[in-house]
């Protein structure tokens, strides 16, 4: 028994000492780090341009390498806010040893956070002292594209200030992101015009599907082949109403705090949130500004419509400022936002945390508009559970209905 115990107590100070040493050698959070600070004149240069690189060691939790072994790199670039305003966003590039040097995959993860240390280009950097949970866990799933041989890209879509649920914001990022990582020279591909594949899921679905119904005015010279998208966002305003009051209305703040970033929609929004919020809605919108996951656990089984959060009460989302930034949240409503490449939506039908009948509206309406889609109902299982069973790659087991449209 002597023996055991002095055999955990070596291991928890081996654990200790790596802990202390990854510790001291943490990265700058992105607020602090100057790699994130773009160069003079960046704001008149194209959306896309590369403005600086470097080389990370890419790990898991901050701690472990990365499996499989890959070359990472880390880009600034120029993009828009959601007023037109240059800003310069990163995103992390993957390049596996083995690969296909024609194209590449964009890869959304839902960090899901209104703080900018929830970005992915820390989370993703060794050392990293950061909570963000989702972003590793969807390593994952990054990982299975790589050892498959596809480069892959994670750019931080929600902006230099962590807009979390800015759509337009999000999908711009997203587009240009995939305009940086087309010419950056070290990730070798064999042709100046790398074909590109989309994904997101859930919180990543924002990035996604508003990189979809962009790309025909922001970005229609990328040669795009589909997109993907699982459980997706398609309107804040009905996900908002739909998670109140649950288990998972914890991302409701940081929704807030993120639709009222000075790259979002600071400048409509702010006025009318001072003139509304609670001190005790003030504190969770706080916690929201330095808190990655946590904020699900701080705010279960409560509701931001209520009076002890902010003052309209249940008439919130009926005031005309938050009711006009709202409407500019919602995928489908353009026909000229209708995605140009082919996407692939897939949603189950007992989603609890984003409503099914939002995605299957907005499904109609692209299809109406001329899209190419193909929608697949999962009937089992929720939303963590399918990504669970794609995950370990058991999809085909499960009972679904598929319906497609396409363009003429």
């Amino acid at each position: 028994m002597a023996f055991f115990w002095t055999q955990c107590v070596r291991l928890f100070a081996i654990c200790a000492l790596i802990l202390t040493l990854v510790t001291a050698q943490a990265p700058l959070t992105p607020d602090k780090d100057s790699f994130y600070t773009p160069p003079p004149g960046f704001q008149f240069t194209p959306p896309g341009t590369i403005l600086r690189t470097r080389t990370i060691s890419a790990s898991i939790l901050g701690l472990l390498p990365n499996i499989p072994p890959t070359q990472s790199y880390q880009l600034l670039y120029r993009t828009t806010d959601s007023h037109g305003k240059a800003i310069a966003v990163a995103t992390t590039v993957f390049v596996p040893t083995t690969l296909m040097k024609d194209r590449f995959i964009s890869f959304h993860t839902a960090y899901d956070g209104s703080a900018p240390r929830c970005a992915p280009s820390y989370t993703y950097q060794q050392g990293a002292q950061t909570s963000d949970l989702i972003t590793e866990f969807e390593l994952l799933f990054l990982d299975s594209f790589l050892a498959s041989g596809y480069i892959t890209s994670v750019p931080d879509y929600e902006g230099e200030d962590a807009a979390f649920t800015a759509g337009r914001l999000a999908g711009m990022a997203t587009l240009d992101s995939m305009r940086a990582v087309s010419g950056f020279r070290e990730a070798g591909f064999t042709t100046r015009n790398p074909k590109i594949v989309g994904y997101g899921y859930s919180g990543g679905s924002v990035a996604t599907g508003w990189a979809a119904s962009l790309q025909r005015k922001y970005a229609p010279e990328l040669p795009v082949l589909g997109w993907a998208s699982g459980g997706t966002v398609a309107n804040l305003t009905g996900t908002a109403v739909f998670l109140d009051n649950t288990t998972f209305s914890g991302f409701l703040p940081p929704a807030i705090a993120g639709l009222n970033k000075p790259s979002s929609y600071q400048q409509e929004l702010d006025a009318k949130i001072k003139s509304i919020i609670t001190p005790y809605g003030q504190s969770k919108l706080d916690f929201a500004n330095d808190h990655c996951i946590e904020d699900l656990f701080s705010f279960p089984e409560m509701s931001v419509l209520a009076t002890y959060f902010q003052s309209l009460g249940d008439q919130l989302y009926y005031d005309p400022v938050i009711r006009n930034v709202l409407s500019q949240c919602i995928m489908g409503v353009r026909r000229d936002e209708a995605p140009i490449a082919p996407v692939y939506v897939y949603h189950a039908l007992n989603d609890e945390i984003i409503p099914y009948a939002n995605a299957s509206s907005l499904v109609d309406r692209w299809c109406n508009d001329g899209s190419a889609v193909d929608f697949v109902t999962y009937e089992n299982g929720g939303h963590l559970g399918i990504v669970s069973r794609t995950l370990f790659s058991t999809l085909h087991n499960s009972q679904h209905t598929d319906v497609f449209c396409r363009r003429p």
